[in-house]
């Protein structure tokens, strides 16, 4: 199969593990358009959330996960609430996220390795710690001046605890990570 037909071949694989991890019917979905008229991020998108789920029905598997616009979409669900067919294009959005990164992909590589130090400083710390999330941050992207102007902004609200806060239910967590772990190990 060339590449042209990539493109064109449609995933019924594909289309049925999207449904099947959002529960969301994608057959719903008309093409209003609500969906990127609402988007506060569509600006930025390489490809628009109704043409995402247009690409979805389509089975247009390397498309979509491909795109960078499933890691820059907010998770703010205007796209939600703005569907006729209440479509939850969200979690369609969150799912594909998901679905990329299990299988090594990422488009926007600031975004995939902020939720890795996120994801790690709330593992180790059972909730985040924000210093460490940035300083993890800037360790694995080398982005260290960046948004240091928000520093004087930030420090005098207490945001930025040098030490990470305790909490309880850190055996919770724990459990959490360890279930995800089991999961995508089978």
């Amino acid at each position: 199969m060339d590449v042209t037909n990539l493109e064109t071949a449609r995933d019924e694989s594909f289309i049925h593990a999207v449904m099947e991890e959002s529960g969301q019917d994608l057959s719903h979905c008309y093409q209003c358009g609500n969906c990127t008229a609402g988007c506060p991020c569509g600006f930025a998108y390489d490809i628009q959330v109704s043409q995402i789920m247009r690409n979805l029905q389509a089975g247009r598997k390397e498309k979509v996960l491909n795109s960078r616009s499933i890691w820059l979409c907010l998770s703010c669900s205007s796209c939600t609430t703005r569907c006729p067919n209440n479509i939850d294009v969200a979690r369609v959005m969150d799912v594909l996220r998901h679905m990329a990164r299990r299988e090594g992909r990422g488009a926007e590589r600031c975004v995939t390795t902020f939720w890795d130090a996120f994801l790690a400083s709330v593992r180790k710390h059972g909730r985040v710690y924000e210093l460490g999330v940035v300083a993890n941050y800037v360790a694995r992207t080398g982005r260290v001046l960046t948004d240091i102007d928000l520093l004087p902004r930030i420090a005098p609200k207490g945001k930025l605890s040098p030490l990470p806060h305790g909490i309880r239910g850190r055996d919770e967590i724990a459990r959490i990570f360890q279930r995800f772990e089991e999961e995508r190990t089978r």
